[in-house]
């Protein structure tokens, strides 16, 4: 079928010394236009690219991880995304021209210096981010969310047994202590398989500038302090919670777990609930217990 307009064959254009060309480098051919340039190492081959100036992408074929390397961090300075292809992923891969929603999409220079897609990066492009300075409780109500020295609730139900419409930042649960005794250390470490020597044995432990001497599995002083503020009894409480993977840190012997209160951290706007706990007085990393659904109680 015939059509109107202008059109244009592709193109492939050859030039053979590219060090002395100026229009190669200077001439954005909008088209299908490419040109061939030669090139003995990868670091030539990277003083080409950068003399274009910036794009938007640029490609990397080879089946070389050290190749890759090379020339993926001498390029990324002048292109907003670097396509790297070989023979696994051909057949697979979206292309030079195709972004995927959760890669940056933009680039430096000649290709404009904007930047959209990329994940979540995308939304907070239309975001400001503001700091908020203040007294603890204040900055926890415009938050929404608990910090140390913020006020505190305990007593009455018990929080896992409210549903979120019915928790306040700053509900806390206040424990007993729990002693964590080298029993319970090589009780764990039998009952698991894991007998890392940090856990069992004192010398080597010692030997090592990271540890005092032994130390407690960190699941295991994460276990006993879920035993201190769980609710045992039936009902909405025991709802198993889907948990997210989180690093937890080892305790050393004869800490004690939760002497101090465990705080149920909310986070309004993203729709959380986290868990600040106290080992021995000192506070520890806030461990995520639960993306919680809008209906799920607790």
């Amino acid at each position: 079928m015939r059509r109107r307009g202008a059109f244009l064959n592709p193109v492939l254009l050859y030039c053979d010394s590219p060090d002395a060309a100026r229009s190669v480098h200077d001439v954005e051919a909008f088209g299908p236009v490419s040109t061939v340039m030669p090139y003995d190492t990868a670091e030539e081959a990277v003083d080409l690219v950068r003399r274009g100036r910036g794009s938007l992408v640029t490609s990397v074929f080879t089946n070389d991880p050290d190749i890759a390397r090379e020339l993926v961090i001498g390029m990324a300075p002048f292109h907003g995304r670097v396509m790297i292809g070989n023979r696994l992923s051909a057949k697979s891969s979206t292309g030079h021209g195709s972004p995927l929603p959760g890669l940056v999409h933009g680039g430096p220079g000649r290709a404009g210096g904007g930047e959209e897609l990329g994940g979540m990066r995308g939304v907070r492009h239309y975001m400001q981010r503001t700091a908020v300075q203040g007294a603890p409780g204040l900055v926890a109500a415009v938050t929404g969310r608990w910090m140390e020295g913020a006020p505190a609730r305990s007593g009455g139900e018990h929080p896992f047994r409210k549903s979120l419409a019915e928790l306040r930042v700053g509900d806390q649960i206040v424990t007993e202590t729990r002693t964590v005794t080298l029993e319970d250390i090589e009780h764990f470490a039998e009952f698991t398989g894991d007998t890392f020597y940090a856990h069992m044995d004192e010398e080597a432990a010692r030997a090592n500038p990271f540890f005092d001497g032994r130390v407690a599995h960190g699941y295991l002083v994460v276990s006993l302090a879920a035993g201190l503020f769980v609710d045992p009894a039936p009902g909405a409480g025991a709802r198993k919670l889907r948990r997210r993977r989180a690093a937890v840190p080892d305790a050393r012997l004869s800490r004690r777990c939760a002497s101090g209160p465990a705080h149920l951290q909310g986070d309004q706007s993203a729709n959380k609930l986290r868990l600040r706990g106290r080992c021995d007085g000192t506070a520890a990393s806030p461990t995520r217990l639960a993306q919680p659904s809008p209906n799920m109680m607790y």
